[in-house]
């Protein structure tokens, strides 16, 4: 029985075991079990070590990204490029690491119907940012500035722009004024401090908003987007199509395969987000 479990700290807020035990039942895979386990980053390697090989494979959020990096056998280009990964295939006697979130963030800003601008904003110089850009970068975009309340803490996206094409500037979360660009990706999580001072300053540069936060909605930058007439797009679309391609990654150990009837798939997980 191939079992799956959800790991982080704090986990008991996860969706993802709603979103998996729906796309497992309308796959149609019964003996398929998706749990979830609370684990600090400072135990990830214990915890990972004790696993029986009924454990096909672990879905990894905060603290463990980068520990998800750290233990792999085999990382994807993704993986590789943000130093993060959220996803780990236990199969064959390998650890195989995989980030879907940057693929999750690609098929929610094309779901939305958001057109591929030329420049874009992030907001945040985390983990979460460097997915952003990396998915920016896929999408053809060619300028990113960075809104940090630290714009010395970009020096690795900056890096990694130079890797990808992409010319990164910094800006500091506090500047009065923001140059204007199509699309703003927020990367701050929920609880983020945000002054309603600076989410206004970054609004009335305009564009649509793509917030990964889906728990604490709106956000305050979501209100003062939504405040100025602006469309502000919520991170739920990212949590649903980041666990699709778990799903495919699990299944085959292949993102690019898509799941037997996946469109089905995704509706019955859509329909388990928005009840979970």
């Amino acid at each position: 029985m191939p079992a799956l479990e959800v790991w982080g700290d704090p986990i008991d807020h996860s969706l993802s075991p709603a979103l998996h035990t729906a796309a497992y039942a309308e796959l149609g895979w019964e003996d398929w079990t998706y749990g979830r386990r609370r684990v600090a980053e400072a135990d990830f390697a214990r915890e990972l070590s004790s696993l029986g090989p009924d454990v096909r494979g672990l879905s990894c959020t905060m603290p463990l990204k980068t520990a998800v990096h750290a233990v792999a056998d085999e990382r994807d280009t993704r993986t590789e490029l943000t130093g993060a990964g959220n996803t780990l295939l236990l199969t064959e006697g390998r650890r195989r690491a995989f980030n879907t979130d940057v693929g999750g963030i690609i098929r929610a800003l094309e779901e939305a119907g958001i057109e591929r601008p030329a420049s874009a904003r992030i907001v945040g110089a985390g983990a979460t940012a460097t997915s952003a850009l990396v998915a920016l970068a896929e999408w053809g975009v060619g300028l990113v500035d960075v809104v940090a309340r630290r714009p010395n803490a970009i020096a690795g996206l900056r890096a990694l722009g130079d890797r990808l094409g992409v010319a990164v500037d910094a800006a500091p979360l506090t500047a009065r004024f923001h140059r204007p660009h199509p699309l703003t990706l927020a990367t701050l999580p929920g609880d983020a401090p945000v002054g309603s001072d600076v989410a206004e300053s970054l609004a009335a540069a305009g564009g649509v908003l793509f917030d990964v936060v889906y728990g604490h909605w709106p956000t305050v930058l979501a209100s003062a987007w939504q405040d100025a007439g602006l469309r502000a797009v919520s991170g739920e679309g990212m949590l649903l199509h980041q666990a699709v391609l778990q799903i495919r990654i699990f299944a085959t150990a292949d993102v690019t395969e898509p799941l037997p009837d996946e469109q089905a798939v995704v509706a019955v997980m859509r329909r388990a987000l928005v009840g979970g």
